[in-house]
């Protein structure tokens, strides 16, 4: 029998797409999935180090009260497990440090990137050096976008992918940097696995709507340099089986949905390379 690659998905403070993330890492082929919410996490309840694949789900961390995620952000560099005296961030750390996978989507990237845990470029997971921001337009988008896989990237995530389409779902996902070195080496480094793109996965798009937000180069998703930490705005969790695509009883579509594929190279990863 194949080894049991083990998930977890955090859950609490305003997340609430815990249990499609879940569902997909099941779909995917992993043998335990649990979703723990954060506060087992630091009270020393729950280990992050019994789990292969740590996932932040979608939401609306605090409300987006303070920005996407950054009170979410702050509460895991500072706040302490009880049972080590260390702050959450340092668990994250030797968590990927023992070769585990890292996926955040939406608020879940957001979270991420204002840790420093994106682009890590360097192998810096201490210093922010980019964010996601309000979309040009000023408005909440829900809508379907392409995605133009960059292969050079080292994103173990979207290993042999082309182009993947998925749904957006938010107001504050426009990715930026304030250092243009900074963008320049994302870009040298293929650490922008995913760029929003325009239908035939060719040219990327910096126009709304096939761009919903005006990020910078296009830029959908984030990887740090190993490959392992990946986040992304669209929501994968969200087109897992073809009728969760928006033309499913007009079009001819694969059984399996192409968010999954994401999760599919998680697990196949981790059972290949880490177990």
């Amino acid at each position: 029998m194949p080894a049991d690659v083990k998930a977890i998905v955090v859950s609490g403070n305003g997340t609430n797409c815990e249990r499609e993330v879940a569902n997909a890492c099941r779909l995917a082929g992993a043998g335990t999935v649990d979703i723990v919410h954060l506060s087992r996490l630091l009270s020393g309840e729950v280990s992050l180090h019994d789990y292969h694949f740590l996932n932040f789900a979608g939401g609306f961390l605090d409300g987006d009260d303070l920005g996407s995620a950054k009170a979410g952000a702050n509460r895991l560099r500072y706040a302490e497990v009880k049972t080590s005296g260390k702050p959450f961030i340092e668990e994250i750390l030797r968590f990927v440090e023992n070769g585990n996978l890292v996926m955040g989507v939406c608020n879940g990237f957001q979270l991420m990137v204002k840790m420093g845990l994106l682009p890590g470029l360097g192998h810096d997971y201490h210093t922010q050096s980019a964010t996601l921001t309000v979309n040009d337009n000023g408005r909440f988008e829900d809508r379907w976008v392409y995605l133009k896989v960059d292969q050079k990237s080292p994103c173990v995530f979207t290993r042999g992918l082309t182009g993947i389409y998925l749904p957006v779902r938010h107001g504050e996902g426009k990715f930026v940097v304030e250092d243009p070195q900074v963008l320049a080496q994302i870009e040298n480094e293929h650490l922008a696995p995913l760029k929003y793109s325009d239908a035939a996965y060719i040219a990327p798009a910096r126009e709304f709507p096939l761009n919903p937000n005006g990020s910078m180069n296009s830029i959908a998703a984030i990887s740090d340099p190993s490959g392992r930490l990946f986040g992304l705005m669209p929501h994968p969790e969200a087109y897992l089986h073809r009728t969760h695509h928006p033309r499913w009883t007009r079009e001819t579509l694969p059984e399996e949905g192409m968010g999954l594929w994401l999760y599919k190279n998680a697990i196949d990863f981790i059972r290949n390379e880490v177990l």
